[in-house]
């Protein structure tokens, strides 16, 4: 089966409803994403596997935090599977996200590495970006995955070290830079993103910027973050189109390899 067709409003409905129908989650649902539309008319999917409740407290999510986490769906992989088959879209790229799991023994690693290999099986030539948790910072759980063979390895710095105890409660900045620099050691591309408007300096977001180069990551996406509602993490700094143009040009200038910035860019933003 090959994947030719991109994904217009119809097809969007058409998600929505066989997502309900097979209880299967994505980001740009659950997550309220401001691109949704967008990023299903380039053929774009992000699936949310491993329930709908964070284990984490970031103040800047709109995943459901609240709820107790639900036992880990074993069909999941194949629903997935199941949707792609049906929407016949152009999704030779998808997105595999996750909410963050602490409860469970292995973070979820094994389910990832499922739901991996039960869509490379049945959809031929797919391509795959897992975007982890940190799985605490375990090699091991991480390797999981890895073993795999996602086509990108993706985790989210999401913010400068100095706002990690405001906005990404349970999470380390150094234990998410050791994260990529292990995937990258095991010869893995790999990608993160960063979010602008939560209080960071400019010295800091250099200072990100330098780390991002050093751990030679492949993929860098930068964007406005928007505070899904009143009660989430208040939005600081609105930067202007320019600002997010001058902070790719120094992006670009340290080497990194390939640099997506702007106001709605977002993570699961693929090349």
């Amino acid at each position: 089966m090959t994947y030719k067709k991109k994904i217009n409003i119809n097809d969007l409905i058409c998600l929505k409803r066989m997502c309900s129908y097979y209880n299967v989650n994505t980001v740009c649902i659950n997550a309220k994403c401001p691109n949704i539309s967008e990023c299903f008319n380039r053929g774009v999917i992000t699936f949310l596997i491993l329930g709908k409740c964070c284990t984490r407290r970031c103040s800047f999510c709109a995943v459901d935090k609240i709820s107790i986490p639900e036992s880990v769906n074993r069909n999941e992989p194949i629903q997935i599977v199941h949707i792609l088959k049906k929407l016949k879209c152009s999704s030779s790229y998808i997105v595999i996200t996750s909410v963050t799991r602490d409860d469970l023994k292995d973070g979820g690693a094994k389910h990832f590495a499922d739901t991996i290999t039960t869509i490379k099986t049945n959809v031929p030539n797919i391509k795959i970006e897992v975007l982890v948790p940190d799985f605490s910072g375990n090699t091991e759980l991480i390797k999981i995955v890895l073993d795999a063979q996602p086509s990108i390895f993706a985790h989210n710095l999401e913010t400068v070290p100095e706002l990690y105890s405001q906005v990404r409660n349970g999470s380390d900045y150094q234990r998410s830079i050791n994260v990529l620099k292990y995937a990258k050691r095991l010869g893995f591309k790999i990608k993160t993103g960063l979010m602008l408007g939560l209080g960071e300096t400019t010295k800091q977001i250099v200072n990100v910027l330098h780390d991002i180069k050093n751990l030679n990551v492949d993929i860098v996406t930068i964007g406005q973050y928007l505070a899904p509602s009143k009660s989430h993490y208040p939005v600081i700094k609105e930067y202007s189109i320019e600002e997010f143009k001058l902070i790719k040009e120094f992006a670009v200038s340290l080497g990194i390899k390939r640099v997506i910035s702007g106001r709605y860019i977002r993570s699961s933003y693929s090349l």
